[in-house]
C-alpha cells in the first residue's frame, strides 16, 4: 500500500492540508492545458469575421486576457493551491473544426510546486469568457475536454499520449 498513489492534500488524520513544499528546490516548471468550446458554425463565423466586437471587447482578445488573469489568481479559486508568481502565461485560441475553438494555456514558473492548476484554470476561464460573451447568440454552447496536456520540471513529467 505504501507505493500506491496517495492524495497529497490530506494530512495523516485525513483532514485537508496544504502540501509543505518548503524543503523542495525551485525548478523551472511548465504546464499546458486545453479546453474546447463548441460554439456552432454560425457563431464561429461571426467570431472569426473580425473577432466579433462586444461591449466587453473582441471575444477572443477578451478571453485571452481573462484566461491569463484567471491563471494568475488560481490560488484564490482552488483551495490549498500555493500562490505562485508566474514567470509567464500564454493563452492561444484557434479554430478547431467547423464549429469550435480550442484554447491552450501554457503557464511557467520557477518554483517549488507545479503550475498545472494555473494552466487548467487559465484554459477554463478563457472558455467561460467565450461562453459568457456569446451566450446572447445561443445557450447551446458547450465547453468540453478541459484537460492537462503536459507538465515538466517537477518530480514527474507528464505528456498526454495523443498530443
Amino acid at each position: 500500500m505504501s507505493d500506491s498513489p496517495k492524495l497529497t492534500h490530506l494530512n495523516a488524520a485525513g483532514q485537508p492540508a496544504m502540501v509543505d513544499v518548503g524543503a523542495k528546490q525551485p525548478t523551472r516548471r511548465v504546464a499546458r492545458a486545453r479546453s474546447r468550446v463548441v460554439l456552432g458554425a454560425d457563431i464561429l463565423r461571426l467570431v472569426q469575421d473580425g473577432d466579433l466586437p462586444t461591449r466587453k471587447g473582441p471575444v477572443f482578445q477578451t478571453a485571452i486576457l481573462a484566461g491569463i488573469m484567471g491563471a494568475k489568481r488560481t490560488a484564490e479559486l482552488i483551495p490549498l493551491c500555493h500562490p505562485l508568481g508566474l514567470d509567464d502565461c500564454q493563452v492561444r485560441i484557434e479554430v478547431d473544426g467547423p464549429d469550435a475553438v480550442r484554447i491552450e494555456c501554457t503557464a511557467t514558473v520557477t518554483g517549488k510546486t507545479g503550475v498545472e492548476m494555473e494552466a487548467l484554470t487559465g484554459a477554463s476561464v478563457a472558455a467561460l469568457t467565450i461562453y459568457d460573451m456569446c451566450k446572447a447568440l445561443s445557450h447551446n454552447i458547450i465547453i468540453q475536454e478541459t484537460r492537462l496536456l503536459e507538465k515538466t520540471g517537477g518530480k514527474q513529467d507528464f505528456h498526454h499520449a495523443d498530443d
